[in-house]
This record gives C-alpha cells, structure tokens and sequence, in this order.
C-alpha cells in the first residue's frame, strides 16, 4: 500500500471539496518524487536546478513504498511535455511508468525541442493514463498556466518555510534574539513582517510572527489569476467566484492564493471518473517532497495528483539579480563573523538554486583567491565558511565578487569593497573638544582609515571602562560619550580593529560645563562689575585693560546667574565706551565678552532724618539716640543729588539688611521732590515690611531703572508694650511682649540689670526698684540701643 493510504480512508468519509465552505490548507503529506538533471555532462539533483533546457534529461521515480505482492490500488507516474497555451503536446509527449513494478517504476526523459513546460501526474493505473493524456491536449493553455503558477507556489512556499523554520529555532534556543533577527531574515527572504508582533515580550514574538501564514508572503507573490484561463467562462465571472467563501477566500496563504484559482480549472474538465489535486513540492537534493490539500481518493471520482516542474527556459540561461544590501557600506576583510550584504534574490536563502558560491578576491599582484561562503538568510548575506581571512599581502581596499553556479550555469554576484584593517590613524572630527563637558551625554566623530574594521569602541577614566556602540557612515563612526556621571579630567578611547593587537588611543579632556556668559555691566565710577549667565561658579577670575576683577558669590534668580566682580580700586572708565572683558574659568578656558561702559549710576547723600512715634496706650519706650526707630513709628529723611538731579520718575528703596524685605517711595506715593537736587521720603517701616521686620535697614536710589549703591538708614526697633510697674517687697514691671526685652535696669550703666529670659511669655517679671522714676532697657533686636520708660511706682 502507499504511504499515504491513511488519508484515503478520511477522504472517503469528508464530502468533496467543492461543497466545503474552506478548502483544507497544504498541511497532508504526500509521496516522495527522486528527480536528478543532466545537462551536458553533468548531473544535479532537482533541488539545484531552477529551470530546465531544451536537451536535459530528466530522470523521475516515485517514492511509493509498494511491495511487490501489493494487489491494492497502484498508481502510474506519468509526465507530460507541454507547448504554448494554444498548442495541444503530441502524444509522444507523454511517458508513463508502473510504479509497481521494480523494473518499469522510473522515468528517464529528454527535453524535447519546442517544449515549455514538464508536468508529472501520479494517476490512479485504471484508465488514468488516456484521462489526462486527453485532458492536457483539450486544454492545453489551463495545464500551461496552472503548472506555471504551482511552481513559483512551491517556491514561495520554500521562503515561508525558510522564514518559519528561522523563528522556531530562535524560539527554542535564543528568544530574546527574534527582534534583532526578524527584520534579516524578512528583508533576505522578502517576506512581509508584521512589526506589531516585535513590540511584544520576547516569549510571544515567535508565536504572533508565525501563526498566521496568510499575513507573511506579500512582498512579490504572483497576483495574477488563472480563473481567465477558464474554457468558455468570462474572466469577470471566474474573478468573481474566486472571491467568494466557497472558493476559499482569505482561506489560503497568499504563496498559494493561485491554487486556489488552479483548483477551479482543474473543475473545468473534472470527469465522473477523475479529479486533479495540485501538489506543492519541497525540495531536499534529489527528491520533491510532496504537500497535499486534500487526501487522494481512490474512489470515482479518483483523484489525479499534479507536481509542477521547473520550467524549460530558451534562450541565454537567467541568473538572480543580486544587490548589495546598504550600497555604501564597506566590508571589513579581517571580521571573523565577515558578512557579505545581499539582497533581491530571495530564492539564494530558501532553496539550493545558487550552489557552490564562493568569494573571489584579487590581490594586488593580480592573482585570484576564491574562499567558500554560505547564504545565512538570519544574516542578510553570505558568510565565509572559515574563521576570517588571510588579509596578509592584500591591500588597504580590495575588490571582491560572489561567484558560483544557478543550476547548471555559472554566474558573477555583486561586487564588494573590502577593506583590510591599519594601524592608526583614527582622530576625533567635527567636534570642538570644548563641547565635551560633563553632566551629559556627548555625541562625537571619529575618523580612521578603515571604519568597517572597528571591533570594539572604549571609553576609560577614572571609574574603569565603558564599552560603547557606534554607527558607521562612510569613513567614519559616530558614537555617544556618556559623561552624565563623569567627574572633569582626562579621558581617553580606545578604538580596538580586526586583525589589529593593539588598540588606537585618543585622549581627551572631559570639561565642566562651562555655561554661557549673556553680558557684563559696569558702571562708569564703580570697582565692581555683574556677569549675567549660567554656571558662572566656575568662572576664576576677569580682566578689563589690564585690571583685575575677583568673583564674588553667584546669585541666580529667573533662571539666570549673575556674579558680581569686584577689582581692588575703580578703573578709570568712562560711560559709554566699548570694551572687552577676558573671563578665565576654573579648568583654564577663557571666554571675551564685549561691553559697553554703563553711565554712572545714580548717587545721593543722607541730609536729615526725623521719627514721629504715634501716641500708644501704655508708658512711653523712648528710643535714645537717633540711630534707630520704634516699629510703629514714621520715618522721614531728606536726601541730596550727586552728580544727577531729581525727577518725577525717580524711587527710593528701603530694605532690611539681608535684603529679603523691600519697599519702595516715589513721586505721590512717599517722595516729595523739593527741586532738583532735594528730595524728602517719608515712610512707616513697621507697615511697609511688615511686622517680623526689624533690624537695620538700608536705602537706595534708583533712576530709569537703575540703582545706586546701598546706604545704611536707621535700625528697626520693635517694643513691648508696658502698662506699670508695682513695688512690694519685689517691684514688678508689667506689660506684653515683654519677650523682646533682653534686660532691665534701673540706672544707665545697666548695674544690677534683670534679664528677661528667652521666649519669655509671661506678663510681668521682677526688676530693679526704678530710681527718680525711670527705667533702663536694652531691646533685643539691637541690645547697642537703649530705651527708657517712665514709671510711676505703684505700692
């Protein structure tokens, strides 16, 4: 019995398959075919021949497995030399051979002139021999076609295998490598990637790339239909058939979608008595494994099963038209892992059609060295069969080609530039080495005489070394230094090449990030200047003609710094002059920044100053002296123009010492300009700062938005309030707030003096016995200033 007899008895019990609403995909095994090619003197299996000639012999059996006593059903293996689609083949062009039979079991054709195509049957032995005879010389045109298109099927279907069997062995032994593969093994075997499936984990990218096959050949199937190849029915009708469910739309792979098409013109002349089943053959040396869709029946009507072979080519023998992938990339000789780029023929990865390739390489004497390499689709091209290349004795570029044989004939793939690693050379470009500072990431350029060589890039410092990935173009490599970690100081790459021991060394400098310098303003008058820009701590000093300015402390506010610059007496400026100011950093770069004098700012002295102190409902705390002012006080002082006058537009600012708490007095609103040299400012400092400020306070003038210098202007006193004193044995002064007070005593040499403790709450504490009336205290916001109080001693 045959090998394939179980499916036989399924068949028998599944309705045929024109009733069934999807066709069964290629998935049943067939029988086996032994095919070998003769041309000329030389003979291949049939998995290295693409087409065949005019003149080859061909030599066909049928793997069957039947035993010689096998009385069970037997099948013939018949081939058949077709013509054009017009022209019926004379019968002599069909051979029979009695696969039962050990000596009558083969075939041994020669291609006769004039034939285009070579189609085998395996036919039931009843009367199956005249069946197709007769069927192939009524419709010539539909066997034409029909067995051209189950070809390319069979040969689509050896790049979906291909691509298939590379994500399962990725799948079972490196997972994580089907993102990186996938995109290879796609481009080399032109099939159409579903990229969704790579942003999945790795453990579901295998299943998703694989488990729909109707997704995957697109890139270059056949399109076209065999339906108008259809005796006697209108193209438009048969295209219409084939999209219906029952003619299997969206059922079969696209490699096979003209099967589907096949399927319906074998129904165009199906018989009571046979019925064609396309087969796809798989191809393995010298024999053609066969993939049904549906299960031969030896029943009526009997099932004929159809093997397409490689078509007869006439005239010059084609080869594949292979390119090189990434056109301008060079070929490093020294790789081990040398890979050679090819693209455009995807038939060289998914069947054995190019055989005996090998690379060969002209030396510079001339001569000719022809190394063996082999297709690695997972790749993208071929690779050598042995560990690197001799690069001894070749040149600095040299030219190689693919070379080997499609089929029978001998042809030249593309050509490489292959270049032969040197040492030295390599040099930092289109970078300014001022660029690389620290706390970020830097991109670089790297330029030698052998790019594609580069093996391993290094970078190394203090903290050890970094391994870096690069990307080549042309003769350079461009790279990323990551820095953002990276303490200033010396660094330096090694660029490690093929074939080359040592490594090639570039020192570089690491840098802090100098930040920019927007501009400097100096005053005409003034010994110090204000830097405005970003990271100007790393600024060390500054010269303008000569004179030296030291930093001071940076200040930054909106995002910007600014550092005041102060030289030891005021140069001799004068405003409105255009100068440039050197500024040193820290690590000894230099940086000129160009300015404009300033004009002077503005300037004016303190005349006078008075304090009305607003009526309160305890004893009065008097201030001594005229240095400093009660809280709840009004301030007014008089000032007087130097070198400038007095406008309308012009403010005064009061501020405490630290300058966090600020206020201001302009024309209407606190300044009353007498004339142009005189002004007078009156303000209540405890209201217009608020009621934590105290201490000193400062002033400043400021025209058309510029400010003079700080001057001192009184110290804010905040007082307690005190109701009385009473006298017993101890005398009592009492009160709120009395915290603020740092000590009492009852004479002006503050002998004997209570100190009231700190954070004191309480609202009375013992003090001395007041004498003639009046008492001493020190204030704590300036224990230097002392106030009285007048009491009357109550017993």
């Amino acid at each position: 019995m045959l090998r394939f007899l179980p499916f036989c008895a399924l068949a028998a019990a599944l309705v045929p398959v024109a009733a069934q609403a999807d066709p069964a995909p290629f998935d049943l095994t067939g029988p086996t075919l032994r095919v070998a090619v003769t041309h000329g003197t030389t003979t291949l299996p049939i998995a290295r021949v693409p087409k065949l000639a005019t003149g080859d012999k061909v030599s066909i059996a049928a793997d069957l497995a039947v035993g010689k006593k096998d009385d069970g059903a037997r099948y013939l293996l018949v081939a058949a030399f077709l013509r054009g689609a017009t022209e019926p083949p004379p019968k002599s062009w069909f051979f029979k051979a009695e696969t039962w039979k050990e000596k009558k079991n083969a075939l041994a054709l020669k291609v006769p002139e004039g034939a285009r195509q070579l189609v085998v049957f395996l036919v039931p032995e009843s009367g199956g021999f005249d069946a197709v005879v007769n069927a192939v010389r009524k419709q010539p045109g539909a066997f034409v076609r029909a067995v051209q298109d189950l070809d390319q099927a069979s040969l689509d279907r050896a790049r979906l295998d291909a691509f298939l069997d590379g994500i399962h062995a990725l799948e079972r032994t490196r997972p994580e490598r089907i993102e990186a593969v996938s995109p290879l093994l796609s481009r080399s075997l032109a099939i159409k990637l579903k990229a969704e499936c790579l942003d999945l984990a790795a453990d579901l990218q295998a299943s998703c790339l694989t488990q729909s096959r109707d997704s995957l050949v697109l890139a270059d199937g056949q399109s076209s239909t065999l339906a108008d190849t259809l005796v006697g029915a209108p193209t438009d009708l048969a295209l219409q058939l084939s999209a219906t469910p029952e003619g299997g739309l969206g059922y079969y792979s696209p490699y096979i979608g003209v099967v589907r098409d096949l399927a319906k013109i074998f129904g165009a002349f199906q018989s009571t008595q046979f019925r064609y089943i396309p087969a796809l053959a798989r191809a393995h040396d010298d024999r053609l494994a066969l993939l049904l869709n549906a299960a031969p029946s030896f029943a009526s009507p009997k099932s004929v099963m159809v093997v397409a072979m490689p078509v007869i080519e006439t005239g010059v023998p084609q080869t594949p038209t292979m390119r090189r992938a990434e056109a301008d990339r060079l070929v490093c000789a020294a790789r081990p892992d040398l890979v050679l780029p090819v693209e455009g023929a995807p038939l060289i990865y998914a069947t054995k059609f190019a055989h005996d390739m090998s690379l060969r390489v002209t030396t510079p004497q001339g001569g000719v060295v022809e190394l063996p390499v082999q297709a690695d689709a997972e790749r993208g091209g071929y690779v050598l069969d042995q560990v690197g290349m001799r690069t001894a004795g070749l040149g600095s570029v040299t030219d190689a080609t693919l070379h080997g044989r499609w089929g029978f004939t001998p042809f030249d793939g593309p050509r490489f530039r292959l270049q032969v690693p040197r040492a030295g050379g390599w040099t930092m470009v289109d970078t300014d080495p001022e660029s690389l500072v620290v706390g970020r990431d830097n991109a670089v350029a790297l330029a030698g005489p052998t790019p594609s060589c580069v093996e391993a890039v290094t970078l190394v410092s203090d903290a050890g070394p970094v391994p870096l990935a690069w990307t080549t173009t042309g003769d350079r490599i461009a790279l990323t230094l990551p820095l953002a970690k990276t303490a200033p100081g010396k660094l330096s790459l090694l660029v490690k090449q093929y074939g080359v021991e040592a490594p090639d060394k570039i020192a570089l400098t690491a840098l802090a990030e100098a930040g920019r310098i927007d501009g400097l303003t100096l005053y005409a008058g003034d010994a110090a200047g204000t830097l405005a820009g970003t990271r100007l701590d790393l600024v060390a000093s500054m010269t303008v003609d000569g004179v030296a300015f030291k930093p001071g402390e940076v200040v930054r506010a909106d995002k910007v710094d600014r550092l005041a610059l102060v030289a030891d007496t005021a140069p001799a400026f004068a405003a409105g002059q255009a100068k440039t100011a050197l500024v040193t950093l820290t690590d000894g770069r230099k940086r000129s920044v160009k300015f404009v004098v300033a004009a002077a700012r503005p300037k004016a002295t303190l005349i006078a100053k008075s304090v009305a102190v607003a009526p309160s409902p305890g004893l009065p705390v008097v201030l001594v002296g005229d240095t400093a002012m009660s809280q709840d006080a009004r301030l007014t002082f008089s000032l007087r123009a130097e070198g400038t006058r007095f406008s309308a537009g012009d403010s005064v600012e009061i501020a405490t010492a630290d300058g966090k708490t600020t206020t201001s007095v302009s024309s209407g609103r606190g300044l009353t300009v007498q004339d142009d040299r005189i002004a007078v400012a009156t303000v209540e400092p405890g209201k217009a700062l608020g009621v934590s400020a105290h201490g000193p306070l400062k002033w400043r003038l400021v025209q058309n938005g510029v400010a003079g210098d700080w001057v001192p202007l009184t110290t804010l006193m905040r007082v307690p309030g005190i109701t009385g004193v009473t006298c017993a044995e101890t005398c009592m002064l009492a009160g709120t707030d009395l915290f603020l007070i740092e000590s009492v005593a009852a004479n002006a040499g503050f002998a004997a003096a209570a100190r009231v403790p700190e954070g004191f709450t309480g609202g009375a504490f013992a003090v001395p016995k007041p004498v003639g009336g009046m008492l001493y205290l020190r204030l704590r916001d300036d224990p230097g200033v002392t106030a009285t109080v007048a009491v009357a001693v109550k017993s």
